[in-house]
């Protein structure tokens, strides 16, 4: 004959409601992702071409993974800042980063001491889109120095040494090596500027206030097509398609830029130890939004050519990258400044 107990009763309820809430929890653990808003870290000021690809696929994720995912602007420091937030973020598929060739393939290079590794706390997820830069002066400033073109540009660059300021997105850039790449290869000097992105710099240079910036094409388009930036030439090995008429650098640039170039790529990245469920979720999606007809003619259109490849494929992109902008920091004896 069994004798009532309440306390056993209620050690019994106890154990079966710690059960139920630990059955509960693990099946919480084991969400479907994602299961609340994504964070995308772009690394520079908003306005830029990191920041116009991150708009450009944030919107196609929310709608095909049913959750908000969230452009966020962390500038500063040549794309570190950014950078290092998310590297010292969980790898639960998040937060997210649009990594440039700035922080992935040049600032390892760059930096003496950076406070993050750019290969190993990251996982490449997809390339979104690479594109040339394009050499641009502010248009009145060309008429008024009678610079047309980059043989223009060089003499008299070499003429007046400091005379020009060169305004970049930042330290470690693309935009700053691409320049640094030119005053080496034409022994010409201008002034390096540093911004916290593209779009201060453009605003500058459009209020004349800053003279020459290599900058990625999306971003300069606006003001080139608008007449208040002059384009004297391309970085890339051959001419865009969205500015056929502007020849490349190297072509432009005579027997002294023979083999310039100096392109620009943008892609998205998790921190370490995201699972491989989650990239390959993401690279599928970016990859499908990237071939949709609206997303690729709008890139194309600004003189972005779209990714999406594997996100192994994307891995070795980042360390033949790496190997290349090592060897042009090199040349060009660009020192952060």
């Amino acid at each position: 004959m069994q004798h009532h107990n309440p306390r056993r009763q209620a050690l019994q309820a106890l154990a079966a409601l710690a059960l139920a809430l630990g059955c509960s929890s693990g099946a919480l653990a084991q969400a479907p992702w994602p299961g609340k808003p994504v964070r995308i870290v772009v690394p520079f000021a908003a306005g830029g071409t990191t920041d116009i690809l991150a708009r450009a696929i944030a919107p196609e994720l929310s709608r095909a993974l049913g959750q908000q995912f969230i452009v966020d602007n962390r500038g500063g420091a040549g794309g570190n800042i950014g950078a290092e937030l998310v590297a010292k973020a969980p790898g639960d598929g998040y937060t997210l980063l649009m990594g440039t060739v700035g922080t992935h393939g040049i600032n390892r290079a760059l930096y003496r001491q950076l406070p993050h590794d750019p290969i190993k706390d990251f996982v490449p997820i997809t390339l979104v889109a690479s594109v040339p830069n394009v050499m641009v002066m502010n248009a009145d400033k060309a008429r008024a120095l009678g610079i047309n073109n980059v043989q223009d540009f060089i003499r008299y660059a070499r003429a007046n040494p400091g005379r020009l300021n060169m305004a970049s997105s930042g330290n470690g850039t693309s935009i700053h090596l691409a320049g640094e790449l030119f005053k080496a290869m034409t022994g010409s000097y201008m002034l390096h500027m540093p911004y916290r992105g593209s779009a201060p710099a453009l605003l500058d240079m459009v209020g004349g206030n800053m003279d020459v910036m290599f900058d990625n094409l999306p971003s300069s388009m606006v003001h080139i097509k608008s007449g208040k930036l002059k384009a004297l030439a391309v970085t890339s090995a051959g001419r865009s398609a969205a500015l056929p008429e502007v020849p490349t650098v190297e072509e432009a640039g005579g027997p002294a830029l023979k083999g310039y170039e100096a392109s620009s790529w943008f892609g998205l990245l998790a921190p370490a130890g995201t699972p491989p469920e989650v990239v390959q979720r993401l690279q599928q999606e970016v990859a499908k939004s990237l071939a949709s007809p609206a997303v690729k003619e709008r890139l194309l259109a600004q003189g972005a050519i779209p990714g999406g490849n594997s996100s192994a494929d994307f891995a070795r992109m980042i360390d033949s990258e790496h190997a290349k902008w090592a060897q042009v920091v090199k040349t060009a004896g660009a020192k952060v400044d």
